[in-house]
């Protein structure tokens, strides 16, 4: 394995991380949106207080990945950056209004038509979000992004409305919202908050099936040879069944309600897709002829980079873990007492304990 290689799996990994947690906290915004039934308001409050504390630490996986991309593989960055600069840009206008609209609706003040028009715009933008993404990175494998002397050539700018992206679009839509689902299930303290969630979990599970469907079918018409080497590698066929295993198991645990299971498989549902993903892209970063290596920076930065990234690493897991200990702790741990005066979340502030 080249270091170019080495720091494409690191890219990967930390895309398979940010789907998991910020793909989540998207999916979170779509049930924000379609809440409804008389446990409404309480499906919101807890998506509220399952994304308050972590999803703006989310986004260092987005930005580690692109901060690889332009330092290790500057060519394709220049590609990428220029062909897919719609969907991209949009991803991040999705991305910035659905942080301040979060902000706004939690500490914006108590008017109830304030708090709706910011959840609208919270809500709006993590359904477009997640499309955007997705139809960026599949577009990387239709062989339709070129460039001539820094110029994009013609079609290139509407490469991502092919079939295959929009696809791909939608279905990392409904990967999203199953996750969100999944996790909202564990958050939630009451069995009828589990029962709405869990229905939600089972209906967007199928919608990853069916979406999965399509996009297989589009990447026929639309990226034939990524088609060719996802369905017919020598790892292609253990990889679709392990895949396929983990969605059954998945939703077969939400039907019995196991729901430790659910989420296991779920996890591991959504690992195995982006895998095959890069797997079938590799060696390409942009189809059809821009390679990892032809892409690479000089062997010097490579080398700078890759002791850079192990010593980044010793910060940053132990400060991610440290940050959900404090944030996130375990269901089961008992609840700090109020001090004397302070307001709790049932009502009034607790009197001072009689001396």
């Amino acid at each position: 394995m080249t270091l170019a290689d080495l720091i494409a799996l690191v890219m990967l990994a930390a895309l398979i991380i940010y789907m998991l947690s910020g793909g989540a906290d998207f999916g979170g915004g779509v049930w924000d949106l379609f809440a409804s039934g008389p446990r409404r308001e309480r499906q919101r409050q807890l998506i509220e207080s399952a994304i308050a504390p972590v999803w703006e630490a989310n986004h260092v996986w987005l930005i580690l990945v692109i901060v690889l991309l332009f330092t290790a593989f500057p060519r394709a960055f220049a590609v990428i950056l220029t062909g897919l600069h719609v969907p991209l840009t949009l991803m991040l206008l999705g991305i910035l209004a659905r942080g301040s609209a979060f902000v706004f609706r939690q500490y914006g003040g108590y008017d109830p038509r304030g708090r709706a028009r910011w959840g609208r715009v919270f809500a709006i933008a993590s359904l477009v979000t997640p499309v955007f993404l997705g139809a960026s990175l599949a577009t990387l494998c239709t062989g339709r992004l070129a460039l001539d002397g820094g110029r994009p050539l013609p079609g290139t700018l509407s490469a991502w409305l092919a079939p295959l992206p929009l696809a791909t679009g939608a279905f990392t839509l409904a990967l999203c919202a199953f996750l969100a689902a999944v996790y909202l299930i564990h958050e939630a303290d009451d069995d009828a908050l589990r029962d709405d969630f869990r229905l939600r979990a089972l209906a967007s599970g199928l919608l990853v099936g069916a979406t999965a469907l399509v996009a297989a079918l589009a990447s026929w018409h639309s990226a034939a040879p990524f088609a060719h080497a996802l369905f017919h590698a020598p790892w292609s066929l253990p990889l679709q069944l392990a895949t396929g295993a983990s969605a059954t198991a998945a939703l077969a645990g939400l039907a019995t309600r196991r729901y430790g299971l659910a989420r296991a498989c779920a996890i591991a549902q959504t690992t195995l897709i982006l895998t095959g993903f890069g797997l079938a892209q590799h060696p390409y970063l942009v189809r059809p002829g821009l390679t990892f290596a032809d892409a690479a920076a000089p062997v010097a930065t490579l080398r700078l980079l890759a002791p850079t990234l192990a010593a980044g690493a010793v910060i940053l897991f132990p400060s991610l873990y440290y940050m959900l200990r404090v944030f996130k702790p375990r269901r089961d741990a008992p609840a700090a007492t109020p001090p004397a005066g302070a307001a709790t979340p049932d009502g009034p502030p607790r009197p001072p304990a009689a001396r």
